[in-house]
Order: structure tokens, then sequence, then C-alpha cells
């Protein structure tokens, strides 16, 4: 990885320690080695299934929670040797849902005025109040709403309180957690527009964490597929639709619903066992609910190896593929 970056992580892993129950004293990997970089003015789509890990690899980055191993540089700088409050000017987030972020005892001018406050950016009431009230321009809510609070505002209009909540400090970097989930079609349309005019106009930086695919491939330019705290294929947004690789990956293109009654389209199903998080099999995660699945998936686990420009995948089927070009 180089400079060429804005953000780089480095084999990063994020265990939980399991206090209670038959697993007592054991660790949950909620991510387990995952590597990745992003350059600047780009989104990366983090997709996988319902706790594969992709939350934790965005809160593990702006240092919510502090990472087991591994290493995430930011500018070239390692976060972990960063002051936390100058990384929260350069780091944001916007959280998944728009009503459980934000504090139901705090109107709308004092929520996207807290970042402004708290780290010190602004400290008179008149430059406070103006600068809220360009924000509050800038994600389309309107001035009346100021003094409204969160319950009294739809879910779009909460959603857009997060994301001016997160420009606010003016940063450089956007952890992005489904935050179009909750909300309904035609809103999930505007938000998404927003965010895509805001990434031009500021040059702001994504990580776009979400399990809608259709989603992923409007506003990414790279996505990274995880399964069970691992990655197991990244490619640009263009090639990883059209050319998928690893059965995992297939399994959830293959999902995503086509709206034309003539075309012939069947999902593909995963049979097997779903693994544990606690307790995940040897060698290759998804042996247990691969139809492609080996002997040595059982034992060896797959490295990521790349197979094109720009296209790595971590599964043994193309193994020899490697082989071969060598």
């Amino acid at each position: 990885m180089s400079s060429e970056y804005l953000v780089e992580v480095q084999d990063l892993k994020q265990y939980f320690p399991v206090k209670t129950g038959f697993m007592k004293n054991t660790y949950l990997k909620a991510v387990d080695g995952v590597s990745f970089a992003i350059r600047p003015g780009e989104t990366l789509g983090l997709v996988g299934e319902s706790g594969c890990g992709k939350t934790t690899v965005g809160r593990t980055l702006l240092r919510l929670y502090e990472p087991t191993g591994g290493k995430v540089l930011f500018n070239g700088e390692e976060v972990t040797n960063k002051n936390i409050t100058a990384l929260r000017k350069e780091m944001q987030i916007i959280f998944q849902d728009p009503y459980a972020s934000l504090n139901p005892r705090m109107s709308v001018s004092e929520i996207i005025a807290e970042p402004l406050i708290v780290n010190g950016i602004l400290s008179h009431r008149t430059d406070i109040e103006k600068r809220v009230g360009e924000l509050m321009d800038t994600v389309g809510i309107a001035r009346r709403l100021a003094y409204a609070y969160p319950h009294e505002l739809d879910g779009g209009r909460r959603q857009r309180v997060g994301i001016a909540r997160a420009l606010s400090v003016n940063p450089k970097f956007i952890v992005c957690d489904e935050p179009v989930s909750s909300l309904d079609v035609s809103i999930q349309a505007q938000v998404l527009n927003l965010m895509m005019d805001f990434q031009d106009e500021f040059g702001l930086t994504y990580m776009f964490i979400t399990h809608d695919l259709s989603v992923v491939k409007h506003i990414s330019d790279e996505i990274m597929v995880m399964y069970l705290g691992q990655c197991v294929e990244r490619a640009s947004s263009k090639e990883l639709f059209a050319n998928p690789m690893h059965p995992y990956t297939k399994a959830l293109l293959s999902a995503i619903p086509v709206p034309d009654v003539d075309v012939d389209h069947e999902p593909i199903l995963l049979e097997g066992d779903i693994p544990s998080p606690y307790n995940p099999p040897k060698g290759c995660l998804f042996h247990t609910r691969c139809k492609y699945a080996m002997e040595c998936c059982k034992t060896e686990v797959p490295a990521m190896r790349q197979i094109g420009e720009n296209h790595c995948v971590a599964c043994h089927l193309y193994d020899n593929m490697e082989k071969d070009k060598q």
C-alpha cells in the first residue's frame, strides 16, 4: 500500500471476549485479518450477511472499538497514534438508525451544533447559528425545523440531520453504516443522491456498509465481500457484478430481484449448516455451505490472491489459475 490511499487497513482483527455461557473464556472473532485501502474521493462498498463483521470494521476504523490487532492508517499515520479529538474532525460516521442515533432531548439545531462546540471549531453563538443554518440548507432541511425534536421528523429528515452532523466538522472520510436501510425506497434514492453530490462537492471519501447489493452497485467504486469476519472477494463495482468469482459472492448477487417477468431468474440457494461465529469451522469458513467444496477446503485456509486487474478472491477453486500465470 502507498501514500495514494487515504485509508489503509492491514490485517485488521477485532476479537470480543465471551464472558458467559458455554463458550465462556473464548473470543468471538468479529473481524479476523481484513486488509483493504481506499483512495481519496472514492467509495468502498462493504457487503455481506448480517453478522459478518461489516459494522465492526467501520467502528474499529474510527476507534469506537480499539483494534485487537493489525493496523489502520489514515493519511499514512496510524490512527492509534493520533489524538482522538483530532481524529473525530477527519473521520465521521452516519449511523444506520436515524432515530436511535439522535439525542431525543436535543433539537435539530443543537444536534448539528454539538460537534462544532465539542471540537472547539466555533465558540460564538452567532457563528454557530450561521453554520447550522448553512448545513441545514446543504442537506435540504427547512430552517423552520431548527427547533424541532427528532420524534417530530420523518425518517428521511432524521437521516439528513445525521448527515449534517457528520458534515459539520468538514471530515475527509465518512463511514456510512447502512444509512438508507430503514428508509422508504423513494427516500433512499434522495439520500443516496445527496451523499453522492456531497462527495463530488467536498471531495469526501466513503466506506459504505450495506446488505442491499443494488444500492452498493449504485454508489461504490470498489466492493469488498465479507463472510464471518473475513474478506472473501474484492473488486471494482463493475467487475464484481460482471464477473463474480467466489461462490458466496455469486449466491449474494443471484438474490437481487430482477424486475422483468420474462427473465428466467433462479437465485442460488445455499445449503448446509451456517457456522457459529463463536466456533467457526477449520479451513475455508464457507466450505460447510459451498457445493464446490473440496477436501483441501476443510483443512486449509484459502489465501487472498489476485486473479485479475483490481480483482482479488480467497478461494481454493482458483489455486491452479495462479499457478498457471506463474
